[in-house]
């Protein structure tokens, strides 16, 4: 199955649970990004003795800037357009928390087996459900090879995952273990990229944070993409197609 977003071919989103969109965006801009991060969270890419810690958090909460051509990217809508349908997904005014790994050790305890918080319960906190209303977005803004601590993606997983949960709420703590023992077979596939490359990932995807055996700090926004309505058997779009037909 091919679209007109670059010839992509989306049955690897099909079988995957991913799709990756290379170029995005020019490289300038993903780099001119990336400064921005770096005088955000006060520190200097030719100074790595300050680096003490090995995750800093930064974040895109104006979407201005170069941070602005990337989430109204024409060719990241029409990967949306694709995998969710027209209309079926709403447009994101900024890129969101953006945590910054350094090859610092020890690693932070965070790299465990997860599905993102997809749904939003009755008392305004998110949780995990099998009717989804996000997706995930995965923005590359460094240069990410196998060892530049690239999230880990368990290819296949979605499906696994879809036959897991139904309509009921999860806290996103107590269902990782669940999704994690459900995929566990499943091969691995690293979120490797060059600045202005993204990643489209369905909600029941399992993926993983890796540690930072490399030399460069990577720098990649992962932020939810909200979908228009919950996601369910019956929705007409390539998101419902890729878990349960």
């Amino acid at each position: 199955m091919r679209n007109a977003v670059g010839m992509l071919d989306t049955t690897t989103f099909v079988e995957n649970g991913f799709l990756k969109v290379d170029g995005v965006v020019s490289r300038e801009i993903a780099d001119a990004a990336r400064d921005a991060l770096w005088t955000q969270i006060g520190l200097s890419p030719e100074d790595p003795e300050s680096w003490t810690r090995p995750v800093v958090w930064a974040a895109d909460l104006t979407g201005q800037g170069p941070f602005g051509a990337l989430v109204r990217s024409r060719r990241l809508g029409e990967a949306l357009d694709a995998v969710c349908g027209t209309s079926g997904w709403q447009p994101r005014g900024s890129l969101g928390n953006i945590p910054v790994r350094f090859p610092v050790p020890p690693s932070d305890d965070d790299r465990g087996w997860h599905i993102d918080a997809n749904t939003p319960g009755p008392d305004g906190t998110w949780a995990v459900s099998g009717r989804p209303q996000t997706l995930l977005l995965l923005t590359i803004l460094s240069e990410v090879s196998a060892h530049d601590a690239p999230t880990r993606i368990r290819a296949g997983s979605h499906r696994d995952v879809a036959a897991l949960l139904d309509e009921r709420l999860i806290d996103p703590f107590e269902c990782g273990p669940l999704v994690d023992a459900a995929s566990a077979d499943r091969e691995v596939t690293l979120a490797t990229g060059d600045p202005g490359d993204m990643y489209v990932v369905h909600p029941f995807t399992v993926h993983a944070a890796d540690e930072h055996r490399g030399r460069v700090p990577r720098f990649m926004a992962q932020a939810p993409v909200l979908l228009t309505t919950p996601l369910t058997p019956q929705t007409g779009s390539l998101l419902a197609s890729a878990c349960w037909r």
